[in-house]
C-alpha cells in the first residue's frame, strides 16, 4: 500500500475529508464512480490530464483497501444528486 500512503489524502476542509488525489480535489470514490461506469483509465486520465497513471493505481489500491467507505461516498453523493419527489 506504499502508493496509496504517499498519494491519497484525507483533510477536514477539502472534499468534506473524503479520499482524495494528494494535491488535488478529486475524490478517490468520483475516480472509482467512473471506473463503475465502464471509463476506461485511458478516458480518465483524458478527462482529468492533471493525473497520471499512478494517481489511479493509488486510487484503485485504495478502494480495494477501503471499500466499505467508497462505496459510502458513492451512495452519499449519488442521494445528494437525486431529484427531489
Amino acid at each position: 500500500m506504499i502508493a496509496t500512503t504517499n498519494q491519497i489524502t484525507k483533510t477536514p476542509d477539502i472534499c468534506g475529508g473524503r479520499a482524495c488525489i494528494r494535491g488535488h480535489r478529486i475524490p478517490v470514490w468520483g475516480l472509482v464512480r467512473y471506473r463503475q461506469l465502464d471509463m476506461t483509465d485511458a478516458e480518465i486520465l483524458e478527462a482529468y490530464p492533471s493525473l497520471n497513471a499512478a494517481d489511479l493505481d493509488a486510487a484503485w489500491e485504495y478502494f480495494a483497501a477501503n471499500r466499505n467507505e467508497i462505496d459510502h461516498d458513492i451512495r452519499e453523493n449519488e442521494d445528494e444528486d437525486a431529484p427531489a419527489e
